[in-house]
């Protein structure tokens, strides 16, 4: 697939992983990008920013199913990217994330059916698995969607996929400019629990993800990107090493909503997975309404499948960790200008 030829839609995309698209599909020549987001302030930042003739902005939200028509018209590709993450404002308005991440998911999968749209990969996360908060509860139902979407579309009609990845390294409400600016600040640095893992990911990745995700994906397909993981400790550590710091680390203990680590693949789902090398295939569950499937039949096999999670993923060692972390130009230019400033 060549995205120089494609029309594209970003969904939300004045964030963090809409931007990183944008550079990626620019240095693709794709010469036709459609925008759609509801902040005008970051258009505005962000088409000063490119001033590139390829980009089109869009003012509009998911929930508005009649904007989100208007800006699928004669589009190609869809990255649905618009989404509530924050956990904590989530678990005070479960509803508003009921609306954006499994409405307005809902909006974007109707109308790309109805434009007739190639494909739609839609963007999840590993605290879809298994959830604990109103977030992960809302992206959970907007991949069931997708796949009850998919399960009634043909092999010739629009495409239906899902991506599932952990934390991106630097992303917008990520841990990591929480610890550089409370380095910057001279706080103590704030973990909730020492031995709490993370996935770490570069945005890079997910970028790639998603691209494999077009390139090989069948109807309702959700493909997960393997990755390390570290303490959050560790990750404190490693980035007071960085900058040359000695800030203390302060453990505030776990707050309301989180998990002692996170998973991006269950038992069940991993058994009627492919591993294709530095991903995961995992195929759309096709059983119909025969509840006999759901209630009275079993499959021994389950038990001898464990969930892929930061626990049992690849540990980085300290220095796999640091060469990681210095590997994101953010880190590197934020390192630098510290340094000089001291």
């Amino acid at each position: 697939m060549k995205f120089s030829e494609q029309k594209i839609l970003i969904t939300g995309g004045t964030g963090s992983f809409g931007r990183q698209m944008v550079d990626y599909l620019l240095a693709k020549h794709c010469g036709h990008i459609r925008i759609l987001s509801r902040d005008e302030a970051k258009q505005e930042a962000m088409r000063l920013d490119y001033s590139s003739p390829a980009l089109k902005f869009y003012i509009g939200d998911v929930r508005s199913r009649d904007s989100v028509q208007k800006a699928l018209r004669g589009v190609d590709l869809v990255f649905h990217a618009a989404a509530l993450k924050q956990v904590p404002s989530c678990e005070f308005f479960p509803l508003e994330a009921v609306q954006t991440n499994i409405v307005g998911s809902a909006n974007v999968l109707e109308a790309a059916v109805e434009q007739k749209v190639r494909h739609v990969v839609c963007l999840s996360t590993d605290k879809a698995v298994m959830p604990i908060n109103a977030m992960g509860m809302s992206k959970a139902l907007m991949e069931k969607t997708a796949q009850a979407f998919a399960r009634d579309l043909g092999s010739d009609d629009t495409v239906i996929s899902c991506v599932r990845y952990g934390n991106v390294m630097y992303s917008r409400g990520s841990v990591i400019p929480l610890f550089v600016k409370q380095i910057k600040d001279g706080r103590p640095l704030t973990i909730t629990e020492s031995t709490m893992t993370r996935f770490m990911l570069a945005l890079s990745d997910a970028i790639e993800l998603v691209e494999f995700a077009f390139l090989h994906a069948k109807q309702g397909d959700l493909f997960i990107k393997k990755a390390p993981a570290c303490s959050v400790q560790q990750l404190a550590e490693t980035l007071l090493e960085i900058f040359e710091a000695d800030n203390p680390i302060r453990i505030l203990g776990m707050r309301h909503g989180e998990k002692l680590y996170e998973t991006l693949a269950t038992a069940e789902e991993l058994r009627r997975a492919e591993d294709m090398g530095d991903y995961y295939r995992v195929h759309a569950d096709n059983r119909d309404l025969n509840y006999a499937k759901y209630v009275t039949e079993g499959d021994p096999e389950e038990i001898t499948v464990a969930d892929y999670h930061s626990h049992n993923t690849h540990r980085l060692s300290r220095q796999e960790l640091k060469e990681l972390i210095i590997s994101l130009p953010e880190i590197r230019a934020e390192r630098d200008a510290w340094l000089a400033s001291r």
